[in-house]
C-alpha cells in the first residue's frame, strides 16, 4: 500500500505528527510495535504522574491533622496504586486509538524498518514482513532506559524505569542511580509510600542539569523527607548474588568507599535512543553517538527520511517530540514554520516539591557574558502558600540588566509545573522585566511569585 506518509512510532512524536499530516490532507500510516501512544502514555509521562499524584494524596492524609481533619489507620496499598496507574495509562491509549480513527489514519501493527525506495518494512508478531511505501517517513522511534556497564538491568534485581511502575511488591530499601527528573521522581513515590530510599548521583547536584540554587532545595526537602542523597558518588558495582543487592559507591573527592544494601536498584540515569535494526545503515542515514543527524527542520541527509523525538540531538522531553512532529510535518507540507527556539524549551520535574525552569541558569548566563538581574520570591512569603500548607520553594528569575531581556526562570514549590509556561510565553515575546511587574496578576495565587521576583530583581519587591 501507498501513503503520503508513514510515521514509524507512535509515541508524543510520531501521533501529533500523523493527525497534524491528516489535518493538512496527507493519507498517513503509523507503524507502532507494542502499544499507541508510546513510552510516555504507557509507561512514562502519564502514569508515573498517576503514581505521583497517589503518593501525595497518601502525604496529605498523613499530614491531615495540619489541616485540621483527623484520620487514622491510612495505609499506602502499593498493588492499588499500580492498578490504577495502568488503568489511567490504558485509558490514555484508547485515547489516542480514537483520534487516529477520527483523522482517517491506519494503524500497521509491528516493527517498522526502513527499506531502499522509499518503504517501510513491517514485520507483525507472527514473523510476517509486509512493505508500504510512501514519499515521506518521518522516524520517531524514541528512547528506552541508558544501561549503565557496571549494572546491566536484568528486570528483577537491577530494574529500569518501566519495571519500577509495574513491580509486584513494594520494596523495602531501593537504591536509585542517577538524580535526574526519573530518579528524583520515583524517589519521591517510593519514599512517600514507606520505602527507604537512597539516591546516588555521580554529579555534585540533584537534578544536576537545574540551577544550582533549585538543586540545593531540592537536596534540602529530600532529606527532609528522608531520603538519602549521596551526590557526587560513583557507582562501583552492584552485587546480585543473594536475596539483596549490594551497590558499592566511592565518593569523587574523599574517594571514600561503602557498601550500600538495599531490596532492588532502580537504574535512572538517562535514555538512549531506539535507533538500532531499524534500517539506518540500509540507506546510509547519518548518525552520531546513536543520534540521527537532522536539520532545523528535522530531515536526515537522505531526502524524504526524517527524525524527531528523543532518537535526535535535544532534549529528550514528550513536548520537544510533539513540536518538532508538528513544525516537521508543516514544512513538508510546504508550510513556512519557524525552527525551534531549543533555549525556550521548558523543562518540569513532577516531585514534591515540583520544579520547573526554562532558559538561562544563572552560572550560564554570566558563561554567556550576560550582566544580569537576578530576583527570588520564596513562597513561605505568599498568603496562597500559607493557606495551602505549601511554603517550600521559591521563584527565581533572571534578566538581562542592560535591555531588560527574561534571560531565565527556575521554580522550586507546589504546582510551579504549571506557572513555568507564563516565562515561556513571555520570552518568545520578547517581554522584559518591567512588563511583568506592571502586568497585574490574581490575589490570592501561587504564580503572583513570578510577578514578585520580578520585581524583586528591580528593587521593587513589596511582599518580602
Amino acid at each position: 500500500m501507498s501513503y503520503d506518509l508513514i510515521v514509524i512510532g507512535s509515541g508524543p512524536g510520531g501521533y501529533p505528527a500523523a493527525i497534524r499530516a491528516s489535518q493538512l490532507g496527507m493519507k498517513v500510516a503509523v507503524v507502532e510495535r507494542e502499544s499507541l501512544g508510546g513510552i510516555c502514555l504507557n509507561w512514562g509521562c502519564i502514569p508515573t504522574k498517576a503514581l505521583l499524584k497517589s503518593a501525595q494524596v497518601f502525604d496529605y492524609i498523613q499530614h491531615a491533622e495540619d489541616y485540621g481533619i483527623k484520620v487514622s489507620d491510612a495505609k499506602a496499598d502499593f498493588g492499588g496504586m499500580i492498578s490504577r496507574s495502568r488503568d489511567v495509562a490504558n485509558g490514555m491509549s484508547k485515547g489516542i486509538n480514537f483520534l487516529f480513527r477520527k483523522n482517517k489514519i491506519d494503524v500497521i501493527m509491528g516493527t517498522g524498518k526502513l527499506a531502499r525506495g522509499k518503504k517501510v518494512e513491517v514485520t507483525d508478531a507472527d514473523g510476517n514482513k509486509k512493505e508500504y511505501a510512501a514519499p515521506h517517513i518521518i522516524l520517531a522511534t524514541g528512547g528506552r532506559a541508558k544501561e549503565l556497564p557496571m549494572m546491566p538491568i536484568d528486570g528483577k534485581k537491577i530494574i529500569g524505569y518501566r519495571k519500577a511502575m509495574s513491580l509486584d511488591k513494594q520494596p523495602k530499601k531501593m537504591v536509585i542511580v542517577g538524580a535526574g527528573a526519573i530518579g528524583v521522581e520515583f524517589g519521591y513515590f517510593y519514599n512517600a509510600i514507606g520505602t527507604e530510599v537512597t539516591i546516588v548521583e555521580y554529579l555534585d547536584g540533584l537534578v544536576p542539569r537545574e540551577d544550582a540554587d533549585i538543586s540545593k532545595e531540592l537536596t534540602k526537602a529530600f532529606k527532609k523527607s528522608g531520603i538519602k542523597c549521596m551526590t557526587g558518588t560513583a557507582v562501583q558495582e552492584v552485587d546480585t548474588k543473594g536475596r539483596g543487592c549490594k551497590v558499592k559507591v566511592k565518593n569523587n573527592k574523599s574517594g571514600k568507599e561503602e557498601v550500600l544494601s538495599c531490596d532492588v536498584v532502580l537504574s535512572a540515569a538517562g535514555v538512549s535512543p531506539n535507533t538500532s535494526g531499524i534500517g539506518l545503515e540500509t540507506l546510509g542515514i547519518k548518525t552520531d553517538r546513536g543520534m540521527v543527524l537532522v536539520d532545523e527542520f528535522y530531515r536526515t541527509n537522505v531526502p524524504g527520511i526524517y527524525a524527531i523525538g528523543d532518537i535526535v540531538p535535544g532534549p529528550a522531553l514528550a513536548h520537544v517530540a510533539t513540536a518538532e512532529a508538528i513544525l516537521c510535518v508543516e514544512k513538508i507540507a510546504g508550510h513556512h514554520p519557524e525552527p525551534m527556539d531549543y533555549n525556550n524549551i521548558p523543562g518540569c520535574t513532577y516531585c514534591i516539591p515540583e520544579v520547573a525552569s526554562v532558559g538561562y541558569t544563572e552560572a550560564a548566563a554570566k558563561e554567556a557574558g550576560y550582566e544580569i538581574k537576578v530576583g527570588k520570591f520564596p513562597f513561605s512569603a505568599s498568603g496562597k502558600a500559607s493557606a495551602a500548607g505549601t511554603k517550600a520553594g521559591f521563584v527565581k528569575v533572571i534578566f538581562d540588566a542592560k535591555y531588560g531581556e527574561f534571560l531565565g526562570a527556575h521554580m522550586i514549590g507546589a504546582n510551579v509545573t504549571e506557572m513555568i509556561a507564563e516565562v515561556v510565553v513571555a520570552r518568545k515575546l520578547e517581554t522584559t522585566g518591567h512588563e511583568i511587574i506592571k502586568s497585574v496578576h490574581p490575589h490570592p495565587t501561587m504564580s503572583e511569585a513570578i510577578m514578585e521576583a520580578a520585581a524583586a530583581a528591580y528593587g521593587e519587591v513589596i511582599h518580602l
